[in-house]
Parts: C-alpha cells; sequence; structure tokens
C-alpha cells in the first residue's frame, strides 16, 4: 500500500511514556500528542511532569499522569491498571526513563550497582511485563531508550553502560519473541543530546561529525517514526541519533578540519 502523509500521524493512539517530566521524555510526550495520540506520563518530578502534560493537553489530546518510581514493580503495575482504565489500552510504550553517575567501577560499591540496575535494566521489564497485556490484539509499538554507551567503552560509566548493552539485547530477542503477536521492539541510542541531566555540553560540538549538537526533539522525531506505520516493517534494531559518533568510533575532528584518532 503506498504511502502518504497521513501514516506519519499517531492519531487516537495510546502512548505511555515514562520519565516524561523533561528532557527526551517530555519531548517524546508533547510530540506524540501533536501528532494525534493521547499520553499517558509518569515521572518522579510532578511539577514539571504536569506541565508536561498540560503541553498534550494544549494539543487537545488527552493526558493522564502519574507520580512513581519506575524501579518499583508494584507501582508501576498499580500504574498500568490504571491506564487501562482512563484508555483501555496502550499502542506505544516508550521506556525513556534512566539515569547514571560517573565513577570508575572499583569504586562502584553494591548498593550503587543494584541502583544502576534498577533503574537503566529493571524498569524497562518492569514495564514490559505490565504493558503488553494492554496493547490490542494487532499489536504496537515498544520503543527503548538507550545510550551510544550501549555500543563503545565507557570509562567512569561502567554498570551504566552494562545495562543499556543488556537492553539493547533484550529488544532483538523480545523483538523475535512478541514479533508474532504484531509488537514491535526497537532502540534509540542518543548522544550529544543537551538534557537536563547532562547538561549544556558547552564546545563539544567539535568531535560530532555533523559538527552540531542535536536536540530532544531529534530523537523525538526518531521516536514518533518508530512509534508509527512509517516503521511497520522495523524491530529489532537501533536507531542512532547522535550526529554520527557512533560511526565515527574514536575518530575525532581537528582544528584544521583533518581527522585523527
Amino acid at each position: 500500500m503506498p504511502l502518504g502523509p497521513s501514516d506519519v500521524l499517531l492519531t487516537d493512539r495510546v502512548a505511555v511514556v515514562t520519565g516524561a517530566a523533561v528532557g527526551i521524555g517530555r519531548a517524546i510526550a508533547t510530540t506524540f500528542a501533536r501528532f494525534g495520540a493521547d499520553v499517558a506520563l509518569c515521572d518522579r518530578e510532578a511539577e514539571n511532569m504536569a506541565s508536561a502534560a498540560a503541553e498534550v493537553e494544549g494539543a487537545g489530546r488527552a493526558a493522564f499522569t502519574r507520580q512513581l518510581d519506575v524501579r518499583d514493580v508494584d507501582q508501576v503495575g498499580d500504574f498500568a491498571l490504571a491506564v487501562r482504565q482512563r484508555f483501555g489500552h496502550v499502542d506505544v510504550l516508550v521506556n525513556n526513563a534512566g539515569g547514571g553517575f560517573r565513577s570508575d567501577f572499583l569504586d562502584v560499591n553494591v548498593k550503587g550497582q543494584q541502583a544502576l540496575v534498577r533503574e537503566n535494566f529493571d524498569s524497562v521489564t518492569n514495564f514490559i511485563r505490565a504493558v503488553i497485556p494492554l496493547m490490542p490484539p494487532d499489536g504496537g509499538s515498544i520503543i527503548n531508550l538507550t545510550s551510544v554507551e550501549a555500543h563503545r567503552a565507557a570509562p567512569g560509566f561502567a554498570v551504566y553502560a552494562a545495562q543499556k548493552a543488556a537492553v539493547a539485547s533484550l529488544t532483538k530477542t523480545l523483538a523475535l519473541e512478541l514479533g508474532a503477536g504484531g509488537v514491535r521492539v526497537n532502540c534509540i541510542a542518543p548522544d550529544m543530546i543537551p538534557t537536563p541531566g547532562v547538561g549544556p555540553l558547552e564546545g563539544a560540538a567539535g568531535p560530532v561529525p555533523l559538527g552540531v549538537t542535536g536536540h530532544v526533539d531529534d530523537v523525538a522525531a526518531a521516536a514518533l517514526y518508530l512509534a508509527g506505520d512509517l516503521s511497520r516493517f522495523v524491530t529489532g534494531t537501533t536507531l542512532h541519533v547522535d550526529g554520527g559518533t557512533a560511526a565515527a568510533g574514536g575518530w575525532h575532528r581537528l582544528e584544521d578540519g583533518s581527522w585523527a584518532t
């Protein structure tokens, strides 16, 4: 069937976005609304989540919010039940919530490691298990936010990067296990995107092959693609939204415009 402009829309679909109060999660939630989706938002931070929900409603779509800890399986289950009661089903799940801290591996104690695992991996599995039963018989889309660090060494972020790599691996496996039910599972791996969590990245455009840093809306655009019909035959893959840093590997641009490793 030939594609048309309407195929980019998410009209009357229902999306769940975790970590939706600020940054990439907020950009995804509000973009989905502008393209026709109702959105269930969750985050630990209530004030900014409320303003994000107001943006969703300002686009003419319904918003449902819940302050919760994505690491807590019971809170996630209660949220999924509330979403079912509010919207009846879920078409798109975006696992955006996550975070880390800089520390050499040997300086990360067991408690710190468990916190990283729960926030970056367990949160994803918690939501997938809770939301899959809400997806309609003709399937849906799961979008997991990972990182460029899932695909390269990450000194100072060893456990964080390992969990992002685990999510990328899980995504491939679930694409196979859930594919017969029409559920597509993909990753977005951002890099060089200024967010409240990572800061403004001043002076960082030099190592980016495109020569500029990105924006949270660039990630939202990738999520919009993976959520809708334009990506109906795309599953089990990672879309890198990084200005080319993953492709560059260890290469970086010098002041004279040449490249070196």
